[in-house]
């Protein structure tokens, strides 16, 4: 009670001082509005935060991210943690997770910040514009940050959020050496709730949909305080959570002040956002603080922390030689059985490729299905699950005529590896765009893959009803009955087209 205590009173006096700035901004901007639209957002630290010369701050960046040195992951990485304060105390922390990310095509970067000069509640998106530093300008995706404007009261523009910022600047010098050819969408929030994060999080979610071209960078430096000692403490106590992808418990532990991050919020957003999109590892790729950079660890002196973290998802159940090889026995298997009318005859001795799995195959021609069928179970191994699966979706997919041996070459095959089955309690369990889902009831049963719900936009309730009604031949309701078994799996799905 006496932490709690003290966590209400601490939010209190960060309240009144979040006021005091208010006031004192009210009247030094005396409401001026910051211009946007074809207008450029000029820098506010260059020079100060960063080299304001072109030249030195190229070289400076450079030099940063030659010298790191993180380790590579194996996934595919969806955000970055990065720290925000001059380049001077945290660049070469920063320079970890840039270095990681450079030369990747990413197209839209969304950078959550938080608030450190002006006092609101919400989150501010900026729309349209572009923003400069020394090495250029920045345009800011406005087709993107329309789908998150006037859909919630506390998802707004609001411009003296950005009038003195410098979290969302001090990432954009990093960005322009690491990537080429992208938009940003600077985001800056102030002081919100539980719900805020999480609505945030599902409207990007639904803005990212099933793109694979977007990164989310969050801009947050962590303890801040007079002491050395704590400064470890505490930075471990909420590496630790972040690293549990934890959003609930980052959120209280901020709110009750057991964990420091000035970020926090940003971070809570990022953490539901990746978990929602199927992004479940965070790697710490370095870690230091303002003390060990100045070597100065004496108690009284001011000491701030900062880390550089990376959220992708675990390795896939397969790499790109053994799905290339997947979709050459799938091909050759439709192509043999057309002309001969046999089984293909293959062997493989790669361990993954004989492991029992089930595998769904779906043919397209010109854009347009032409057939899917597959295996839940797993009870042959995977490259035979797929040869004939392949056969399966060419011939005898009743909804669709047997395709023609002439027809083969304009056929696009794509290729779903499954998880095992997993019963669940109920459709809460069920999450749309990772999952796919079977039910059961009796005799009847269906199922619908994972990329079901993002090819149709589906909500949750319509994903589970046409499951039920079309596939099922249940009633709409009938996965709401307790008598209906509900089972979830994932999928690994791929095509030539993702390994060209």
């Amino acid at each position: 009670m006496e932490n709690v205590n003290s966590a209400e009173r601490k939010l209190k006096e960060s309240g009144i001082r979040r006021l005091a700035i208010f006031t004192f901004l009210l009247f030094t901007f005396k409401f001026t509005t910051l211009s946007y639209g074809d207008e450029v957002k000029q820098p506010n630290v260059a020079g100060q935060f960063y080299p304001g010369d072109p030249k030195e701050l190229s070289l400076q960046v450079d030099t940063f991210l030659e010298a790191a040195n993180p380790e590579a992951l194996k996934g595919e990485v969806f955000a970055l943690l990065s720290p925000h304060a001059g380049y001077g105390y945290s660049g070469q922390v920063a320079a970890f997770g840039y270095k990681l990310i450079k030369n990747f095509p990413y197209k839209t970067v969304v950078i959550l910040a938080p608030s450190h000069s002006y006092a609101f509640a919400g989150a501010s998106v900026y729309p349209a514009g572009s923003f400069r530093t020394p090495l250029g300008d920045l345009a800011v995706d406005s087709e993107f940050a329309g789908k998150l404007m006037n859909r919630d009261k506390e998802i707004y523009f609001e411009p003296l959020a950005f009038a003195r910022e410098h979290a969302v600047e001090v990432e954009l010098p990093f960005l322009q050496k690491a990537l080429k050819d992208f938009k940003i969408v600077p985001i800056v929030m102030g002081d919100s709730t539980l719900s805020l994060c999480q609505r945030l999080a599902g409207m990007l979610k639904e803005a990212i949909g099933a793109r694979k071209d977007v990164l989310v960078i969050v801009s947050s430096d962590l303890y801040h305080g007079y002491d050395y000692d704590e400064a470890e403490a505490f930075d471990k106590l909420t590496l630790g959570v972040v690293n549990n992808m934890d959003a609930e418990g980052l959120y209280y532990g901020l709110r009750e002040g057991r964990l420091q991050m000035c970020g926090g919020f940003p971070m809570v957003t990022a953490l539901i956002l990746a978990k929602a999109l199927g992004h479940d590892k965070v790697k710490l790729l370095e870690h230091t603080n303002s003390a060990q950079v100045t070597g100065n660890k004496i108690k009284g002196i001011w000491t701030v922390g900062y880390a550089s973290c990376a959220i992708d998802k675990e390795e896939g159940m397969l790499n790109k030689m053994q799905k290339r090889r997947l979709l050459e026995i799938a091909r050759d298997s439709i192509d043999n059985y057309l002309k001969t009318g046999k089984k293909l005859e293959v062997v493989e001795s790669d361990p993954v490729l004989n492991r029992n799995m089930g595998a769904f195959v779906t043919l397209h021609e010109r854009g347009e299905l032409r057939g899917c069928i597959g295996n839940l179970s797993g009870t042959e191994p995977l490259y035979l699950t797929v040869r004939d699966m392949a056969v399966e979706a060419a011939t005898g997919d009743p909804r669709f005529p047997p395709v023609r041996p002439e027809e083969v070459k304009d056929i696009d095959i794509e290729i779903s590896a499954l998880s095992e089955l997993k019963r669940v309690g109920s459709a809460d369990e069920v999450q749309l765009g990772i999952h796919g889902v079977l039910v059961r009831k009796g005799f009847n049963s269906g199922v619908f893959l994972p990329q079901v719900a993002t090819e149709t936009g589906w909500s949750k309730e319509e994903f589970m009803s046409y499951l039920c009604a079309q596939k099922a031949g249940l009633s709409p309701d009938a996965w709401k009955d307790k008598a209906t078994e509900i089972y979830v799996f994932t999928a690994e799905v791929f095509s030539g087209r993702d390994l060209d």
